[in-house]
């Protein structure tokens, strides 16, 4: 079996374990082993400590969903090393080196990104981020400590690094901050209840749910209610620069993804719709002359459900992923 063939394998592992919550719930109970008050009161712990509330070793392959310190000391040569984090759909993450011990000119590197990569696909797109891919990258080999602390701009970052010499290493902390409009999330939970509001921004958000699930929109606001152009939502939004759209898809990438239904037009009330796809998206896209507002819930699809739907569904299209 090839290297980059077992990375692949350990990378989509730990991509699924952690959006079933399965890491999560490892780090909060080895963290309450080490320190049982870690998970009561662990806020108002950290505020009068003034200690990161989490410590540990970082592994080679990697999810983190905790704020802490985290340290890689290399125990032999490792040379394809990833740590995916992911905080609340409402906070961005701020990724500050505290220590680093690598050989640039050897051929160490340490690289974080802007986002998730998967399987050669980006999350957020580059359709959808303020920034392009290469500027996505803050290479330590490049900055140095010049640039101690990055932040990301969604709830979702990368570090890539590799690490030849055993005993080198880094070690780094990763706070989180409010993030009042969010744009472009991914969901820690397979079921939960959303609002993406874009105010007077010419931006495209993503929300991404990687199961297939249930969508169901309680309220849509697009534009000014006085004057808005209705559509007939089975003509599609083309033209409309304010719509939401349902995308489904078997990898990461919201604009490689299957278009599966446009909504142009405002509404109040639920509008339900089963994806049976691996990844299920909801996009709303906007040309900044209006506040754009979309709440939706979302539950993953239960087995049954997928062996036997019915009703507003659309499963066919989705048939190769699952």
């Amino acid at each position: 079996m090839s290297p980059s063939f077992k990375l692949k394998c350990h990378l989509v592992l730990i991509f699924l374990m952690a959006l079933r919550g399965e890491t999560r719930y490892l780090e909060l109970r080895e963290a309450a082993d080490r320190d049982p008050l870690l998970l009561w009161g662990a806020r108002l712990k950290r505020e009068l400590a003034g200690e990161p509330e989490y410590r540990r070793a970082l592994r080679c392959l990697d999810m983190l969903s905790l704020p802490g310190q985290f340290t890689f000391t290399a125990d032999r040569p490792r040379l394809h090393c990833a740590a995916f984090l992911i905080a609340e759909p409402e906070e961005l993450i701020t990724v500050h080196y505290d220590l680093v011990s690598i050989d640039c000119r050897g051929g160490d590197f340490l690289k974080v990104f802007d986002g998730w990569i998967l399987k050669g696909e980006k999350f957020p797109s580059s359709q959808d981020h303020p920034l392009p891919t290469t500027e996505r990258y803050i290479d330590f080999c490049d900055s140095g400590l010049s640039r101690r602390s990055i932040r990301s701009s969604q709830n979702v970052a990368m570090i890539f690094f590799r690490v030849h010499e055993p005993g080198n290493g880094f070690t780094f902390t990763i706070k989180t901050d409010p993030n009042l409009f969010p744009c472009n999330v991914i969901s820690q939970t397979p079921n939960g209840r959303f609002t993406l509001v874009v105010p007077h921004l010419h931006r495209n958000c993503s929300f991404s749910i990687i199961y297939p699930a249930v969508i169901k929109i309680s309220d849509l606001t697009l534009g000014h209610l006085s004057g808005l152009q209705l559509k007939n939502p089975s003509a599609g939004c083309g033209g409309i620069g304010d719509f939401v759209e349902l995308l489904g898809g078997t990898g990461l990438d919201p604009s490689k993804m299957m278009p599966l239904a446009d909504l142009c037009y405002s509404f109040h009330g639920p509008a339900q719709m089963k994806i049976g796809c691996d990844n299920t998206v909801v996009r709303l896209v906007s040309s900044g002359k209006h506040i754009n507002r979309v709440t939706f819930e979302y539950r993953q699809l239960e087995p049954y459900e997928l062996e036997n739907p019915s009703g507003n569904s659309i499963q066919e299209l989705c048939l190769s992923g699952l």
